[in-house]
């Protein structure tokens, strides 16, 4: 598809693999939630974002209604329609593309086509990071789902560091500014404030919020003071 292995290329995959791996977490905690392995490979498929599967499963897992996990994982997955208008005006795709677009358009993609300065490998880097965790998501957790138990508790392999790994390789090369660093401070400290108080996931939700609250501010007084 594309003529060289450019460095958004490079990115996505490398996000690809650390991400991907951390699906057999995910279909070894799904079956242990009592889907079996069709319906855990269904979710991954379908569903296609982490934080509104684990949600989804976490709420089946503690005896909460089909109902109540639907809710649950569309509330987490709120933030992807936000990344597809900012996406749609960033990559400017041909209507055609928009569905695929729309079931890749993920944390991983998003980050990593906006963390790139030209159109073209914004373009790249999104196809790498959406294709490649869709492929490595879907066949970790067929993998973790096939192991089930034997795996034992998925937490003590240390999987979840994979993914804290790669969006902290995203952000740290964008901290070179006064504004990133506000920022990633005030989400930070949203978070933490916000998690024993509110139930799981919505202090994410909570922390884009008060960024874009804070954003929306600055821009405000940089509007004011060029007037």
């Amino acid at each position: 598809m594309f003529s060289r292995f450019t460095p958004a290329m490079r990115m996505g995959t490398s996000i690809a693999i650390a991400v991907g791996v951390y699906g057999i977490s995910f279909g070894a905690l799904s079956v242990t939630a009592g889907l079996n392995v069709w319906q855990t490979c269904a979710l991954s498929a379908l569903m296609f974002t982490g934080g509104s599967q684990f949600a989804f499963i976490g709420v089946i897992g503690s005896g909460g209604t089909g109902a109540a996990a639907w809710a649950a994982a569309t509330l987490l997955g709120v933030r992807n329609g936000v990344y597809g208008m900012q996406l749609k005006s960033l990559i400017r795709p041909p209507a055609k593309r928009i569905p695929l677009m729309a079931q890749l358009t993920i944390d991983e993609s998003t980050a990593t086509a906006t963390a790139q300065d030209h159109h073209d490998e914004r373009v790249r880097g999104f196809w790498t990071a959406g294709v490649g965790v869709y492929v490595m998501w879907n066949g970790f957790t067929l993998i973790g789902a096939l192991a089930g138990n034997a795996l034992g508790d998925p937490a003590m392999w240390g999987l979840d560091g994979a993914a804290v790994a790669a969006f902290l390789g995203l952000l740290w090369p964008r901290l070179h500014a006064k504004d990133p660093i506000a920022l990633a401070v005030v989400a930070a400290l949203a978070t933490i404030i916000t998690l024993p108080l509110v139930p799981p996931g919505i202090p994410v939700l909570i922390a884009a919020a008060v960024t874009a609250g804070w954003w929306a501010w600055r821009r405000r007084g940089a509007e004011a003071v060029a007037e």
